[in-house]
């Protein structure tokens, strides 16, 4: 298992998984970071600073950037995956040859696949040729990359099958400035991570519009009346949705300037095409994709989610984002609690 200042693999050079290598550095990891784009591992390398993702963040001399996949997977424990969703399973596909047994693996990659409306760690259990070769968690929480790499306390949690497993991991990433907490509803963890982007879309939406805060709160709130609904049907714990990976997240993206999602709904709401506003973006706005996983996903499950099936339509059936507040506002009236959700919390 993990060795304490030791060595780890972190997968994909974003500006979160720059970040992540960058608390591992701070706490005495000697960390390879495997960077996709060659012209940017040359940058890192010769500069030790991401100018594609975090301009003007100097990166520790214990990061080390490669552009070899395997030379960053083989022979680790400790690898962290960081991906796009949409990339992901490729890319997990290519690290199978080069991995320990008994790897802990950590992904920090917010998305479901939109085929096979997995989460990331299902997409494992999937391509895995034995289940138990390595340990997998998840990262997740209120945490915008620019802020946690310049040491602004943060809270986040992690959260796998095994307590000492994810205790391990917490170990590992806790610093002074970046508190983390275990869970062992993984499952829950996941799809609050993916679903809040698509409800930021909706918030950002909704404040390029015009509308107040008012709006805003409501849609919050009942946005996260449909993560709960969609993850207790799906084995989570509800109060898994009260906590860091839940409404702290919610509350991170559908309001801070930083929120790539709230970026892209505000844009939406003003009128803006989407593939206008997706051409001039270098990151990934993960709710975007996401939205059609849910769309499928909701329909599989038989939940209801109006906010997410009104941002499907938005995004992918070219409805007007006013039109979709309006439809939201005038469906049939009904009681605020999900009875579903209130009894297993009893």
């Amino acid at each position: 298992m993990i060795q304490p200042m030791g060595r780890a693999g972190v997968i994909g050079a974003g500006s979160w998984g720059t970040t992540l290598a960058s608390v591992l550095a701070d706490n005495g990891y000697d960390v390879d970071l495997w960077v996709f784009e060659t012209d940017l591992f040359e940058i890192i390398r010769d500069s030790c600073e991401n100018t594609f993702y975090l301009p003007g963040c100097r990166l520790d001399s214990r990061i080390t950037p490669h552009n070899d996949l395997e030379r960053v997977v083989r022979g680790q424990t400790f690898l962290v995956m960081v991906v796009p969703s949409h990339v992901y399973r490729h890319v997990a596909l290519r690290m199978i040859p080069f991995l320990e047994e008994g790897t802990l693996l950590v992904s920090a990659t917010k998305g479901i696949e939109n085929d096979t409306l997995l989460t990331m760690s299902g997409i494992w259990r999937d391509i895995l040729p034995a289940e138990d070769l390595v340990h997998l968690l998840c990262l997740s929480g209120p945490s915008f990359a620019r802020e946690v790499i310049r040491r602004i306390p943060t809270a986040i949690t992690v959260a796998g099958d095994r307590i000492e497993v994810a205790r391990e991991a917490q170990q590992a990433f806790s610093t002074p400035y970046f508190r983390v907490y275990t869970s062992l509803d993984r499952i829950g963890v996941e799809l609050a991570g993916a679903l809040k982007n698509v409800i930021a879309l909706a918030a950002g939406a909704c404040d390029g519009l015009g509308f107040g805060h008012n709006t805003r709160a409501a849609l919050i709130t009942r946005g996260l009346a449909e993560i709960t609904r969609l993850g207790v049907r799906m084995g989570a714990h509800p109060l898994t949705f009260s906590g860091l990976s839940g409404i702290g997240d919610l509350l991170l993206t559908c309001t801070g300037d930083l929120s790539r999602n709230r970026t892209v709904g505000m844009q939406l709401g003003q009128g803006r095409k989407l593939k206008d506003i997706l051409g001039e973006m270098r990151m990934v706005a993960e709710g975007v994709k996401t939205a059609r996983s849910v769309h499928a996903l909701g329909r599989r499950m038989g939940v209801d989610m109006p906010i997410c099936e009104q941002v499907y339509k938005v995004l992918y059936e070219d409805k007007n984002a006013r039109e979709a507040v309006r439809d939201l506002m005038d469906r049939d009236l009904k009681h605020e609690m999900d009875l579903e959700y209130t009894c297993q919390v009893d």
